[in-house]
This record gives structure tokens, sequence and C-alpha cells, in this order.
């Protein structure tokens, strides 16, 4: 019910919290339904060591934040923070939302990218960013619905391990 100590009216019983260790099989299970939803279960090679790495380590890479309802884990998401030169400052990044199929429509992911807004808003960052498959609509409309602006004039260019050992 709360955010942070705020109340969230629009979805009964909703507690959003940061991800503990504990809840690290929780966190893998939601790539693995997210992986599945965007038809990239073959990518996925994380496992509870590796995140437990790269989220509670020395130099945490990433935050989950986890949406609960009634002490169930309805929904997550991953983001970090990036930097822009232009503006000096931080950007918060959206790695990944995600509700369960079974509670979408709710207001879940809505709460979710509010927290996420007002957290970005509150470390002073620049932006809040994300990528959206092109073939994913209903996160398009969401995202669009809030205000979100396409870079349509932007192109994102990824090297992999391979590529990356092709040029050192």
């Amino acid at each position: 019910m709360t955010d942070g100590g705020k109340a969230i009216a629009e979805v009964p019983g909703l507690r959003l919290r940061p991800a503990e260790e504990g809840d690290l099989e929780t966190v893998l299970n939601f790539i693995r339904d997210l992986a599945a939803y965007e038809k990239l279960s073959r990518e996925v090679s994380a496992d509870v060591e590796t995140l437990r790495r790269s989220l509670f380590g020395k130099r945490p890479a990433a935050e989950v934040l986890l949406a609960e309802i009634s002490g169930q884990a309805v929904g997550f998401a991953v983001y970090f923070h990036n930097f822009s030169t232009f503006t000096g400052r931080a950007g918060l990044y959206l790695e990944d939302i995600f509700v369960r199929p079974d509670r979408r429509g709710e207001g879940v992911g809505l709460a979710l990218f509010r927290h996420l807004a007002r957290l970005a808003l509150d470390r002073g960052c620049s932006r809040l960013e994300l990528s959206a498959l092109d073939w994913n609509e209903p996160a398009i409309r969401f995202y669009k619905g809030l205000g979100a602006a396409a870079m349509d004039e932007w192109t994102v260019y990824r090297f992999t391990p391979e590529e990356l050992k092709k040029i050192v």
C-alpha cells in the first residue's frame, strides 16, 4: 500500500521495495518470464550467483524494484544510472519493467514507473530513458501515454564480447 511511505491508492495492497539478496530467485524468475514474453529466452544466461555479484557486489551495476501484492511478487523493474555529457548529470535508465500477465491492467506497471520517475527527480537526474522492442505495441502505447518521446533519430548499436575481443 506504500511506495517509500507514500500511499498508492490505485492498487490495493501494493508494496514497492528494493530487492534484497534473498530475492534473487524471484528476480531471476522475472527475468526468465520477461525473456519468454519477448521471445528471447535463448538469450538468458543469468543465474543467481551472477545476479548476486552484479546487484549486490562491491560495485552494483543496477538496482531492482519489486512490486508485491499481499506479499506475492507481481512485478519488477531493473534500472541503473547513465550519464549525459551534454547536461553533465546522471540519468536513470530503465533496463526492464515486467508485470505478471495475470496482474496487468491493475496499475502495477504505472506504480513502478511513477516510483522510478520520482526517484529520478529525487536523485537530480536529467532524464529517464528506456528502450522498447518495436513490435511491443502495449509497451509503446504505455510509454507514449505517459509522455515519452521516441528518439527515432538514434540507432542502438551493440558490441558482444566476441566483437569486443576482436577490437582489443
